[in-house]
């Protein structure tokens, strides 16, 4: 499962599903509906929150709208709360940085024409875009990240 804190309109069409259906993964082991992926680090950044289902769900309709208004996807927007925050989550400039390699390395062998046009972004609040839940401070790779 990747829950990626860049903004989803980096992602190519495979990877921008993936992100949904996980999304929606996550958001059944919030609830409780599902008993599998509970401990995965990278929910953890939402169950720690005062509201867990209030950011993920502010998370997925930003996800929703890279998918439905950009690229004419039809996601299911009935899948989430229609309840919103403009809090954010703060996620580290090393986290930012290691996604985005991640990503790059991703895109490199999935998809030619999308590497091309994230190849040369670069970590840093005024270079790359994150999921609007996020908010960027200074700091290493997450805790809750497993490096591979």
């Amino acid at each position: 499962m990747r829950l990626w804190s860049l903004h989803p309109k980096y992602l190519d069409s495979k990877g921008l599903v993936a992100l949904w259906r996980e999304g929606l993964l996550a958001r059944a082991v919030l609830t409780g509906e599902t008993k599998g992926y509970t401990k995965h680090p990278q929910i953890n950044r939402f169950k720690i929150q005062d509201q867990p289902i209030l950011f993920l769900d502010t998370y997925l309709f930003h996800v929703y709208t890279e998918a439905t208004s950009a690229r004419g996807y039809n996601f299911n927007l009935e899948k989430i709360g229609v309840n919103r925050t403009s809090r954010q989550i703060p996620v580290t400039s090393g986290q930012i940085s290691y996604e985005l390699k991640h990503l790059q390395m991703k895109l490199k062998k999935r998809d030619p024409d999308k590497y091309r046009t994230i190849k040369d972004l670069r970590g840093g609040k005024s270079l790359i875009q994150l999921n609007p839940v996020f908010e960027l401070i200074p700091g290493d790779i997450e805790p809750w990240e497993k490096i591979k």
